[in-house]
């Protein structure tokens, strides 16, 4: 999980591997394949008007981008642990809370950065107004955020537990 402050992101050694890993194959295998694809397009003919090759020098541009991005995160990295299990919200933990006080109305994130953001949950980063809001409370404790329209809302924190992946 990663916690960003100032220019330094905190990773697991978890997170800093699988990082380090997608930047290895974008670097390598992809950039290679990404290459052929576009070495194959300009054989087809008038570049103008080849859907193929501006959709893999598109595709190209994100993957450059991904790689630069990954590059500026890793070299900013400081591995660190896993947050214990305390009841104290930290980033990388799953976190349930009520809305304002009604609790069948819950929402459980992954309170992490986006770098980390997963498909099968719903990720906060520590510095979005809930994240910072939840950030330190224990479970059983208030905690304000500001909403978009500047009014302020209150959620009480009913779990709080290390990410499993």
């Amino acid at each position: 999980m990663t916690q960003t402050s100032d220019n330094v992101t905190w990773l697991t050694q978890e997170a800093y591997n699988q990082l380090k890993a997608e930047l290895e194959y974008l670097s390598g295998p992809a950039r290679q394949e990404i290459s052929l694809k576009i070495a194959a397009a300009r054989e087809e003919g008038d570049l103008r008007e080849n859907g193929g090759y501006h959709a893999a020098k598109e595709e190209q541009g994100k993957q450059e981008l991904r790689v630069r991005q990954l590059t500026q995160l890793l070299e900013n990295a400081k591995v660190g642990e896993a947050p214990s299990a305390n009841g104290v919200v930290a980033p990388g933990m799953v976190v349930t809370i009520a809305f304002d006080g009604d609790e069948d109305d819950t929402l459980e994130f992954l309170l992490a950065s986006r770098e980390y953001a997963s498909s099968d949950i719903e990720t906060y980063s520590p510095q979005s107004p809930l994240g910072d809001g939840v950030n330190g409370k224990k479970i059983g404790e208030d905690a304000e955020y500001e909403l978009p329209n500047g009014k302020t809302a209150t959620v009480k924190i009913l779990d709080a537990k290390p990410y499993q992946g």
